[in-house]
């Protein structure tokens, strides 16, 4: 199937690596302009390189930590003046602190609000006037299956995630006749650095291995094991594509069938 996506213009935050990185890839690899964003320059800039020698692609690299109330706006600036517009926008950051309601006073709620649901509104807000002058504009927030099905010792992510899949639903529909499509993908447990570097500790504490962490925490899933972030983020790179012109407001899990509910 082809894509479409040849040429367009895209900014995927917090892509340095992870599943942010994932998707950087498989936007540049079906021909796309990329930007991509992390919090550390030298992460970033090796990145860019990285995605560059495989693609050879016009890749931007934006260092910014995206829980800045500054910094979404000024990623998009400089996208726009590295491409000369914007056609396609990934909202995502990285999770905020776990831990269970007791524990977590003002401060950690509006850290966590500023990361994983101001992130994404001070993104669009910026990218707002470039998508409507695009001909695909289309947007794709990160979540997480806990949006759906609460995840234990996760309350702040459990919570303001959830908001962000009210966002993206009500954009959808407040803007669907300027052309703009709103969707999010919900990800199960995915083998990032991060997710490796959480199952290598469990083990050290637990005095298991790796391999028994993982198999412990993907018990749930129909399919018994993590993704892969391409896998991930494959169907982002669909939901982003004018291949996917007629879907918007939709938030798919991408959980292995971790997942039990119908809808």
């Amino acid at each position: 199937m082809d894509l479409q996506l040849n040429g367009k213009r895209a900014l995927v935050a917090a892509s340095s690596k992870g599943l942010g990185y994932a998707i950087a890839l498989g936007l540049a690899t079906e021909g796309c302009k990329v930007a991509i964003n992390g919090r550390n320059t030298r992460t970033v800039n090796d990145a860019a390189q990285k995605i560059l020698a495989q693609t050879g692609v016009e890749i931007e690299a934006i260092p910014g930590d995206v829980g800045q109330p500054d910094v979404p706006a000024l990623m998009v600036q400089k996208t726009v003046h590295a491409f000369g517009g914007l056609d396609l926008l990934v909202t995502n950051a990285g999770g905020p602190s776990s831990g269970r309601f007791e524990v977590f006073e003002d401060p950690a709620w509006q850290n966590a609000i500023d990361l994983s649901l101001l992130s994404h509104v001070r993104l669009i807000r910026a990218a707002l006037p470039y998508l409507k002058q695009s001909d695909c504009a289309s947007v794709v927030t990160l979540t997480s299956y806990s949006v759906k099905q609460p995840i234990p010792n996760l309350v702040l992510s459990n919570s303001i995630r959830a908001a962000t899949v009210g966002l993206t639903k009500s954009l959808s529909l407040e803007l669907g006749t300027d052309g703009i499509r709103f969707n999010s993908i919900l990800p199960g447990w995915t083998l990032t650095e991060r997710v490796e570097e959480l199952m290598s500790y469990r083990a050290k504490i637990n005095e298991t291995t790796v391999d028994e962490e993982i198999s412990q925490q993907v018990y749930d899933t129909a399919l018994k094991r993590m993704a892969r972030p391409e896998e991930v983020a494959n169907a982002v790179v669909f939901l982003l594509s004018p291949a996917a012109s007629y879907i918007t407001g939709v938030m798919l899990t991408v959980d292995g069938g971790i997942c039990k509910g119908t809808f």
